[in-house]
């Protein structure tokens, strides 16, 4: 049997890798919360798959490029939980994943960076953040990827009962802290423009009538962005305070405020120019009348995939 010409096997690693990097690029950011570190790992997944694609006469054909790729990129991934753990200890504050920007349902992609792939919203990747790595793991490839429990028992390498009974902990915890609902998504960005207005307004009453009794602010400025709480903030009238000083603080025309679509929720994105400066997600009540969760990131390291490359200066939810 005659080698594969090296050329040939690199044009056809290269296609290989290329075909499947959309759905790794979702696997892995799903399990990690990071695009930094989902960059990072789909790096090493290209390191362990290109060499296997020079072959010679008596390399082992790999029969299942994609069962290869998830499994390599999942362990990969799973290797990189315990150092981004290991950073939350020591994180400023609140630490939210990193937001992405998603098409709207539509399908308009409204800017080159947006990620066309299946995603957890803000709130689900934060219920995740408590699970175990094995836990969400598997929830992931089995909730967002359709993968059965015999496929997934393969890629970690346990027991398919193994895999059943995590499954059974994880889809149970989850379930309990967030339960499923699906609020209209024009609705949604209704909301969401109302909470902006309000908010950056400085209207407190506008703002009390739209925040649940339960509602909690969460701010991740990881010690680089502007965070106006270290830790949440809970109850109505003590966000409502929050976002009245950060109003106060704010000088007419300072800011450009964006709607757009991040992790597949309407979102509000404020820039200085062309610098995104914070991304806000709301998760709302079960009837999509009241706002129970508001996430704000201002880390300026995790707002880095949001700026235009170009776009126009606005786009409407």
């Amino acid at each position: 049997m005659t080698a594969t010409p090296p050329d040939a096997a690199d044009d056809q690693a290269t296609q290989v890798f290329v075909d499947h990097r959309e759905l790794l690029f979702a696997v892995v950011y799903n399990m990690l919360g990071s695009v930094t570190d989902t960059e990072d790992v789909l790096q090493e997944v290209w390191l362990s798959w290109s060499p296997r694609r020079h072959r010679t006469a008596d390399a082992q054909p790999i029969d299942n490029a994609r069962a290869y790729l998830v499994r390599i990129a999942m362990n990969q991934a799973l290797a990189r939980r315990a150092a981004i753990s290991r950073r939350q200890e020591t994180y400023v504050g609140s630490w939210l994943p990193e937001p992405i920007l998603t098409p709207g349902p539509d399908g308009d992609d409204p800017s080159e960076t947006a990620v066309r792939t299946e995603s957890f919203s803000m709130a689900v990747l934060v219920v995740l953040e408590t699970l175990s790595p094995l836990e969400r793991a598997v929830f992931v490839l089995h909730e967002v990827f359709g993968y059965p429990h015999t496929e997934i028992a393969d890629i970690l390498d346990r027991s398919p009962a193994a895999v059943r009974q995590l499954a059974h902990r994880a889809r149970g915890h989850v379930q309990a802290r967030r339960p499923r609902h699906q609020t209209d998504l024009t609705v949604r960005a209704e909301v969401t423009k109302r909470f902006a207005d309000a908010a950056l307004g400085g209207d407190l009453p506008a703002l009390l009538e739209i925040l649940a009794p339960d509602v909690t602010l969460w701010t991740d400025g990881g010690g680089k962005g502007p965070a106006v709480s270290l830790r949440p903030v809970h109850g109505p009238n003590k966000v409502a305070r929050v976002f009245g000083l950060v109003a106060a603080g704010l000088t007419p025309g300072e800011l450009d405020l964006r709607y757009r679509y991040v992790n597949g929720d309407p979102s509000a994105l404020l820039f200085s120019g062309d610098c995104p400066i914070g991304a806000v997600v709301l998760d709302l009540t079960p009837d999509g009348t009241l706002i129970q969760g508001i996430y704000s990131v201002t880390n300026p390291d995790k707002l880095r995939g949001l700026a235009p490359h170009p776009e126009p200066p606005s786009a409407d939810l």
